[in-house]
C-alpha cells in the first residue's frame, strides 16, 4: 500500500509538471491576466517555451516519457490486481481537474471553438457562412490560427458549446475555462461508460481496460490539455455503444447520430450500429454482440486510416478508435502496438517545440517517430511474451 501511494504521488508530480509546462506555450499575443505578478510569471514561462526551445523540448520529452513509465506501472498493477477501480477514480478525477486548468499548449483549435460561439452570440452571424477574418477588429484574431475557415463541424457541437459561450459573458478567460471544464466532463463521462461497458462484456478485463484508456498520455493530453472536440464526439459514441449493449437500440442510435452531428469522424460507426439495432429489433441474431463489438473496432480503425490517406495524421485522431479497440479485447501485442503508436504520435510535437515551425526536417522527424515507436513497442511486447513463456 505504501509503495502504491509513492507511485501515485510520483504520478501527480509529473501531472503537475505537465500542467506547468503547458503555460510555457501561451501565445505571445495572448494575455491571460493583467495582474502584474501573473504577467511576470507568464513571461518567464514563455521565455522557456519560445526563446529556450531546446530546454522546452527536453522538458516535454521528459514529461511524456515519465507519463508513459507511470502508465506502464499502472497497467502492470491492474494486470496483477493490485489497483482497484475505486483507487483509479481517486487518481483520474484530480488529474482531470488539474489538467482542465492547463493551457491548450499543443493546439489552437480551442480558440476556434470559442470564436464560433462568439460569431453567433456576439456578432449574430452564421459560422457556416462567415469566417473569423470577417471580423478583423476582434482581439482574438491576434492569437488564432485557421482564421480563414468557416465552421467545419457538425451542428450539435454548436448546440453543446453556444451555452458555454453564453455563460462566459463574452469574457475570454471565463469562456476558455468553461470549455476546458466541459472537455473534462466529457472525458470523465467517457471513462465512466468505458468502465461500465467493460464490466458487462469483459468483467475480468474491466480495470485493466479502463486504465489502458484513461491513463494513456495521449488520451489525457488531447482530451484535457488541448481539449479537442473529439472528446465530446467520442463521449456520445461510447454512450451510444453502451445503450446498444444494453439492447436500448433507439437511444443507442440517436446518441451515435448526435456523435456524428458533433464531428463527422464517427460516421463509420453508423453501419455496425444499424445492423445491431436491426438484429435487436427483429430478434434475429444475424449480427451478434460479439460481431458488433469487433466491427466497431474495425470500422473506426479503418476509418482512421482512410482519413490519414487524405490529410496528415494528428495525435488526437487516435481518440476515434481507442475505446472501441479496447472493447474488442485485442491480443497483447496489439495493445503494445497501440501504446507505441500513441507515444509516436505525441512525439510528432517535438520538431515544432524545437524549432517553432514545421519546416526543414520536421516532416522527416514526424515520420520517423510515428513509425519507429510502434516497432520498438512491438519488439518489447514480443520480448516480454517470450520471457513470460520461458518462466512457465
Amino acid at each position: 500500500m505504501k509503495k502504491l501511494t509513492l507511485i501515485i504521488f510520483g504520478y501527480f508530480v509529473v501531472i503537475a509538471a505537465l500542467f506547468l509546462y503547458s503555460y510555457t506555450q501561451v501565445d505571445l499575443s495572448l494575455t491571460l491576466s493583467r495582474a502584474s505578478i501573473y504577467q511576470t510569471i507568464e513571461k518567464y514561462f514563455q521565455y522557456i517555451g519560445y526563446f529556450n526551445r531546446p530546454l522546452s523540448t527536453y522538458i516535454f520529452c521528459a514529461i511524456i516519457i515519465s507519463l508513459f513509465i507511470f502508465y506502464g506501472i499502472f497497467l502492470l498493477l491492474a494486470k496483477q490486481k493490485k489497483i482497484t477501480i475505486s483507487v483509479f477514480w481517486k487518481i483520474i478525477i484530480p488529474v482531470s481537474f488539474i489538467l482542465a486548468l492547463s493551457y491548450n499548449a499543443f493546439s489552437y483549435d480551442l480558440f476556434n471553438y470559442i470564436f464560433y460561439t462568439k460569431i453567433i452570440l456576439h456578432y449574430h452571424q452564421n459560422p457556416y457562412f462567415v469566417t473569423a477574418l470577417d471580423f478583423p477588429k476582434d482581439p482574438m484574431l491576434s492569437f488564432m490560427h485557421w482564421t480563414h475557415n468557416t465552421y467545419p463541424y457538425g451542428p450539435f457541437w454548436l448546440v453543446l458549446t453556444v451555452p458555454l459561450g453564453f455563460l462566459g459573458l463574452n469574457y475570454f478567460l471565463t469562456t476558455f475555462f468553461l470549455f476546458k471544464v466541459f472537455s473534462a466532463f466529457c472525458f470523465i463521462g467517457t471513462v465512466y461508460f468505458v468502465n461500465k461497458i467493460l464490466k458487462k462484456i469483459a468483467p475480468d478485463y474491466s480495470a485493466f481496460g479502463t486504465i489502458f484508456y484513461a491513463l494513456n498520455p495521449l488520451v489525457l493530453i488531447e482530451s484535457l490539455v488541448s481539449a479537442h472536440n473529439d472528446v465530446a464526439m467520442i463521449f456520445l459514441a461510447v454512450i451510444g455503444f453502451y445503450f446498444l449493449i444494453e439492447k436500448k437500440w433507439i437511444l443507442g442510435t440517436i446518441t451515435v447520430i448526435l456523435s456524428v452531428l458533433t464531428k463527422q469522424a464517427t460516421v463509420f460507426l453508423l453501419l455496425p450500429f444499424l445492423l445491431y439495432s436491426l438484429s435487436i429489433l427483429t430478434k434475429k441474431k444475424f449480427f451478434s454482440e460479439k460481431w458488433f463489438i469487433k466491427s466497431c473496432a474495425l470500422v473506426t480503425v479503418l476509418g482512421f486510416f482512410a482519413v490519414i490517406t487524405k490529410i496528415e495524421i494528428q495525435p488526437w485522431y487516435l481518440l476515434w478508435f481507442l475505446p472501441f479497440v479496447i472493447f474488442a479485447k485485442p491480443q497483447k501485442l496489439i495493445l503494445w502496438l497501440v501504446c507505441g503508436f500513441t507515444l509516436g504520435t505525441l512525439l510528432r510535437y517535438v520538431p515544432f517545440l524545437w524549432q517553432g515551425d514545421w519546416n526543414g526536417q520536421a516532416s522527416f522527424v514526424k515520420l520517423v517517430v510515428t513509425v519507429s515507436m510502434p516497432v520498438v513497442f512491438l519488439i518489447l511486447g514480443i520480448l516480454f511474451s517470450f520471457k513470460a513463456h520461458a518462466k512457465k
